[in-house]
C-alpha cells in the first residue's frame, strides 16, 4: 500500500478532535464546565442605538466573565444558565454515562458536552461506541439539544445515520424539579437506546444490499461530477475529491473484509465526509465539521439515501 494511502488511513481522529477540554475525571457536570472553561454565567443588557435610544424588545446576551456579547434575542427569550443546561445529564452518570469532552463554538454563542454512553455495540462484526452530544445556545439559534453520535471505533467514521424508524436528535427541558430531571435522564436513556437498536438493523439491511462497482461509480459521480463544461479549476478540484473518495472505498483497510455492499458505501462516504481535507480549510473548518456531526452531515445521510433505494 503507497505511504499516502497508509497515511490517509491510519491517522484518523474523532470528529470533535481539538475542540472542548478532556473532562473525563470531571463527577458532575459543574466539574466538567469548570474544566472546560464553561463556568461563567449569561447576563442580559438592554441594546441602545447608536445615538444612544433604547430600542426597546430586544436583550444582547453577554458572557460574565469579559462582557463579550453572544447574541441579541427578543426580550421573551429565557436564558438557560451553562450549569442548567447539562444538570440532568449528571442523573445519567449513574447509568454509567461518563463525561468525556466540553467546550464552547463561535466564540461562546453555542457550548456543548459529550458524554460516551455505557453500553458497546457489536454491529456487522464492528465496534460501535455511541456518544450523546448535548447542546445549548446563548444567541437564540436553538434550545437544548441532544443528539446521538455513533462512531465506528476501529476507523473513528461517524455513523450518525437519519432513520425514519428512530430520533437521533431530540430537544430536552430543564426544570428545578429533581423528579422530573430524573425522568428526563430515563427518557434520554430510552431514545438513545433505541436509536442504537434501529441503526443496528439500518447497519444489516445496508450489509444485505450488494453494490457493483458501476453503481458506487454513479453514485460518486452525483457527489463529484466531472464534465468538459465544467470550467477548469471546477474540474480539477472535483476531479481530486472524486479519486479521494473512491480511494476510502476500495484500498481502506478497514473495509477490506467488508463486501460490496451499502454499508461499505456508506462508512466509504462517512470516512470522506468525517477526515478528507476539503479544498481550502476554513479558520472555522474543525467547528464546523462537529457542528455537521452533531446536527447531522448531509453527505452522509444521501449516501445512506441512495444505497437503500437501490436494494
Amino acid at each position: 500500500m503507497p505511504a499516502n494511502v497508509k497515511t490517509m488511513f491510519y491517522v484518523r481522529e474523532k470528529p470533535w478532535h481539538g475542540l472542548g477540554t478532556e473532562v473525563q475525571e470531571a463527577p458532575t457536570s459543574a466539574d466538567a464546565l469548570i474544566y472546560a472553561g464553561l463556568d461563567w454565567e449569561v447576563i442580559q443588557k438592554n441594546v441602545y442605538s447608536e445615538d444612544g435610544s433604547l430600542i426597546a424588545g430586544y436583550k444582547v446576551n453577554t458572557r460574565s466573565t469579559d462582557s463579550a456579547a453572544l447574541g441579541i434575542v427578543s426580550d421573551r427569550y429565557k436564558v438557560v444558565q451553562n450549569e442548567d443546561a447539562f444538570q440532568f445529564t449528571d442523573d445519567l452518570l449513574g447509568a454509567g454515562v461518563t463525561y468525556e469532552t466540553a467546550g464552547a463554538l463561535q466564540g461562546g454563542r453555542k457550548v456543548w458536552m459529550l458524554a460516551r454512553m455505557p453500553h458497546r455495540y457489536i454491529i456487522a462484526g464492528d465496534e460501535i461506541a455511541p456518544y450523546l452530544v448535548v447542546m445549548n445556545s446563548h444567541d437564540g439559534s436553538s434550545g437544548i439539544k441532544v443528539a446521538m453520535t455513533p462512531i465506528r471505533v476501529v476507523c473513528q467514521n461517524t455513523l450518525n445515520l437519519a432513520l425514519d424508524s428512530a430520533k437521533r436528535i431530540w430537544t430536552t427541558k430543564h426544570t428545578e424539579n429533581v423528579m422530573l430531571r430524573v425522568h428526563e435522564a430515563e427518557e434520554t436513556l430510552g431514545l438513545a437506546e433505541k436509536y442504537m437498536g434501529e441503526l443496528g438493523r439500518g447497519i444489516d439491511t445496508l450489509s444485505r444490499i450488494r453494490l457493483t462497482d458501476k453503481t458506487v461509480m454513479d453514485f460518486m459521480n452525483e457527489f463529484f461530477p466531472v464534465t468538459l463544461d465544467m470550467p477548469d479549476v471546477q474540474r480539477k478540484n472535483n476531479l481530486r475529491l472524486l479519486e479521494d473518495m473512491k480511494r476510502r472505498y476500495w484500498e481502506a483497510p478497514d473495509l477490506s473484509n467488508v463486501g460490496k455492499n451499502g454499508y461499505r458505501f456508506v462508512n466509504a462516504i462517512s470516512d470522506f465526509a468525517t477526515h478528507a481535507d476539503p479544498i481550502r480549510k476554513t479558520r472555522n473548518y474543525n467547528e464546523n465539521l462537529f457542528l455537521r456531526t452533531v446536527e447531522g452531515n448531509p453527505m452522509i445521510d444521501k449516501a445512506y439515501k441512495m444505497a437503500l433505494a437501490a436494494a
